[in-house]
């Protein structure tokens, strides 16, 4: 997946992600296209919230819970450390993994957590298989689906 094939982005939506220890709200802040009132097209996929991926057209209310109106074409997979930080070397492995079946993957610069989005079409198969080799490889975290119903 190339950035041309993601939705272009006009502005930001919060999500609920989940709520903190003291029980305060957890919000992420994605880049969407609005479609109209309280409806959005994601046009990246969330490392904390689950769900959704980018290209879902989500319907979001004022507190962040959201409803996806009609599913995108994409995966979203989130990985994280078992313990600090991913490696350079394991981002740019898993970066080389998914450029080689068109998906796109981003981390932020201290790589405290990883978010892979790759067309469905690819398949959950062929997405669990490279997440797993990978896993396997680097034996540094953890990895989901963050928008799959059914893995099988």
């Amino acid at each position: 997946m190339t950035s041309a094939s993601l939705p272009l982005a006009d502005t930001h939506v919060r999500l609920l992600a989940g709520h903190a220890g003291n029980g305060n709200p957890v919000f992420e802040v994605l880049p969407a296209r609005g479609l109209s009132s309280g409806v959005f097209e994601l046009a990246g996929s969330p490392g904390l919230v689950l769900g959704c991926a980018a290209g879902d057209v989500l319907h979001v209310s004022d507190d962040g819970q959201f409803e996806v109106r009609k599913a995108g074409r994409n995966l979203c997979v989130q990985a994280g450390p078992r313990s600090g930080y991913f490696t350079a070397d394991a981002m740019t492995a898993l970066t080389e993994d998914f450029e080689a079946v068109g998906g796109l993957v981003e981390s932020p610069s201290d790589r405290r957590f990883i978010v892979v989005t790759v067309a469905r079409s690819v398949g959950i198969p062929v997405v669990t298989r490279l997440m797993e080799a990978w896993s396997t490889g680097f034996g540094q975290g953890e990895w989901w689906f963050g928008n799959a119903d059914d893995p099988e």
